[in-house]
């Protein structure tokens, strides 16, 4: 998608400092399974006026991305319950490899169709880097594509990383469910984490709620949890089959 320094609609990707070190730390790897690494930002209407042209516009961006045939595979969420972002939307793109972050489609065309059908409509709320800990989740780094998908986003004291982490995977036995953790590595305050629980129906969500909790022994590690409700968009994925929504 958009390709300055940070990609931001579409492939998030930093450049410069970002890719070497994430190269480096990238062993060999099976073109097969997927990668550990997730672009994931948040986007909002100017205001209320631009919120048709928004979706019109993304749309026909993503379009250009498939007439292209980028090969990356890109999920679009509304938030659909927040205290402060509701109807944003929420794009990403699951499951690479450094290399593969490295080379994303025509950037100059992807920065030239997003100007025209995008941006003179959006804000940019945040976007990052997330690396996928399969240590910590039930699941592999790519979400199932369900209608819905709860969407947790923890901020920690500096320097709790590691016994957050720990504490977390001395729990990972007891999950019920596909249940995703992800790491920050660029593009925000850290330590940050994100746990995405991909379920068909908000009642999957709510009947799992109490089971899901973070253990409270992690409380004083937290300075800031946000817990939001998504609804995938069918009409904005590219290379994703979205899962049928269940009555």
């Amino acid at each position: 998608m958009v390709n300055r320094s940070i990609r931001i609609v579409g492939a998030v990707v930093l450049v410069g400092t970002l890719l070497p070190t994430l190269l480096i730390s990238q062993t060999t790897q099976s073109t097969q399974a997927p990668g550990p690494y997730a672009l994931i930002g948040v986007m909002r209407a100017l205001d209320e006026r631009h919120s048709v042209d928004l979706e019109a516009g993304y749309v026909r961006h993503l379009e250009w991305h498939r007439q292209v045939k980028d090969p990356f595979g890109w999920y679009s969420y509304s938030i659909s319950v927040s205290t402060e972002r509701q109807r944003s939307i929420i794009y990403a793109t699951f499951g690479h490899t450094a290399a593969e972050l490295s080379n994303p489609v025509s950037p100059a065309e992807d920065w030239r169709d997003a100007s025209i059908n995008l941006l003179p409509h959006i804000q940019f709320t945040g976007s990052g880097i997330y690396e996928f800990l399969p240590g910590l989740s039930r699941g592999n780094s790519m979400p199932t594509p369900t209608p819905l998908a709860e969407y947790t986003t923890v901020e920690l004291n500096y320097g709790a990383g590691k016994v957050f982490e720990a504490a977390l995977a001395s729990e990972q036995s007891k999950l019920q469910g596909e249940t995703l953790w992800y790491r920050l590595v660029e593009g925000g305050n850290a330590p940050r984490y994100l746990r995405l629980r991909p379920r068909a129906t908000l009642a999957a969500i709510l009947d799992e709620h109490a089971d899901q909790a973070l253990p409270d022994k992690l409380n004083s590690l937290i300075s800031k949890m946000t817990v939001e409700t998504l609804n995938l968009r069918p009409d904005m994925l590219v290379n994703v089959t979205p899962e049928p929504a269940r009555q």
